[in-house]
């Protein structure tokens, strides 16, 4: 550790030059030979440091999103050219050129803040073997080694042995305790970050072995701060651990205002969404509106979570329109189906006419309201029905002349006509033309 430590003294004098000048505030205030005020340095030059970070975070979050979104692809080139390593290296390459990706921006927060880390383990290494460093002279170093945070020295480690924690004006017994507690806290704070991001910011309709990887590192990377943490000096302890809270609060408000899409954080973020634009009837700042103006340029490709929201917001009388705005329906009713499409109807529009029921075989058969119609509008001053002969022998004379079709019948007559009238029906019901039919000639004897 000294020798990587050392590798990065050209860093030292800037680190050290921030610590004291913290010091000097914090110093006022607590006195200048506490531990509050060294501690306290620490963890402002850890703020400072994430402070300057924070673009390079909101870099690694966007890189990882695209990471996620590529691993189906991936996946499908490493099946495809798995005898071919050459090849499925081009294809990688050429796959994060055109969709603008790079896999090592993820872990560029953790790069950039490694040669503070360093550097800051060099400066109380010093102050721990009394050496002078960067622009700490002998006064600030003889005050750093008086300092204790609960009983334990800036410098102290928790494999030093007895004699070398009694030089530093403590016990062991203190200083293992103080730093058993310390590196606990500083591997459940990376555990519990790690874990937050795996359950609920994660894309659970794609299952891929990026995921399985992150999985893995949540369980590693505790262990790993474990047993390097019984090697780092108290101070490196306090700084470690701050910048594991630091990242812990930031990942927390990025799954909480800026979710993965898919993920379970969205579900509850959009429910939230929902609830305020509901009850304020509109989106009510600029990041609300590009939540909806990218739910909504998505169409046919919105997941589940996105196409209840949009469900929901037509339910409750709103639409959400390509601006990411929200507005009511009494001035336009806009109805959008869950694939995507939009169809807007002005109010006070005349409805479109409906046609008639087609009717069936057997109703147009038997003379329902559409022949019954059509009769009327063809008939004239015609009467509506015309009998027809009968087939079945009848009382009468066969031989009538047909100009006595007009005349009135005997009552006799009448029953034969209605017989006719049934007959015809039945014929009709069994496969004859709608309508009067033709009477037949009188068959001559």
């Amino acid at each position: 550790m000294d020798t990587i430590a050392s590798l990065f003294s050209f860093i030292t004098w800037p680190v050290s030059w921030v610590i004291v000048q913290f010091h000097k505030v914090y110093g006022a205030i607590f006195g200048p030979d506490t531990g509050w005020a060294w501690g306290l340095s620490i963890v402002s030059l850890v703020i400072l440091i994430r402070i300057c970070l924070i673009p390079l975070f909101v870099k690694q979050i966007k890189a990882t999103r695209a990471m996620q979104t590529l691993q189906p692809e991936m996946k499908k080139i490493q099946e495809r050219y798995k005898n071919d390593k050459q090849r499925q290296s081009e294809e990688m390459m050429k796959l994060y050129k055109e969709t603008g990706t790079n896999p090592l921006s993820s872990c560029l927060p953790i790069l950039a803040q490694s040669p503070f880390f360093f550097a800051l383990y060099h400066v109380l290494n010093g102050i721990a073997t009394g050496k002078t460093i960067g622009v700490i002279d002998d006064q600030l170093l003889a005050s750093a080694r008086k300092a204790h945070i609960f009983g334990a020295p800036l410098a102290a480690k928790f494999m030093d042995s007895s004699d070398k924690v009694a030089a530093l004006g403590a016990s062991l017994t203190d200083v293992r305790v103080v730093t058993a507690v310390m590196i606990v806290l500083m591997s459940f704070s990376q555990f519990y970050t790690q874990r937050q991001l795996m359950t609920k910011n994660v894309d659970t309709t794609v299952k891929t072995p990026f995921m399985q990887q992150q999985k893995m590192l949540m369980y590693v990377f505790p262990v790993m701060f474990a047993v390097f943490g019984i090697n780092f000096p108290v101070g490196v302890l306090v700084y470690w651990l701050t910048t594991n809270v630091w990242t812990m609060g930031q990942q927390m408000y990025v799954i909480h205002n800026n979710p993965t899409p898919g993920s379970k954080a969205q579900a509850a973020y959009l429910e939230r969404l929902y609830k305020h634009v509901t009850h304020h009837g509109k989106t009510r700042n600029r990041r609300e509106k590009a939540i909806v103006k990218a739910i909504v340029v998505k169409g046919r490709d919105r997941n589940e979570f996105e196409r209840k929201f949009i469900n929901g917001l037509n339910k409750a009388g709103l639409a959400a329109q390509t601006d990411g705005s929200v507005v009511k329906s009494e001035a336009a009713v806009a109805a959008q189906s869950e694939d995507g499409t939009t169809t807007t109807a002005t109010a006070g529009t005349t409805p479109r006419r409906q046609q008639p029921k087609r009717q069936t075989k057997a109703q147009r058969q038997s003379g329902g309201p559409k022949a019954a119609g059509a009769g009327e509008a063809g008939a004239g001053d015609a009467e509506p029905e015309t009998p027809s002969t009968s087939l079945s022998k009848s009382d009468e004379p066969q031989d009538a002349p047909p100009a006595a079709a007009g005349k009135s019948a005997p009552k006799s007559g009448n029953g034969n006509r209605s017989k006719a009238q049934s007959g015809q029906r039945s014929k009709a019901q069994s496969g004859q033309r709608k309508g009067p039919q033709r009477p037949k000639s009188p068959s001559k004897k």
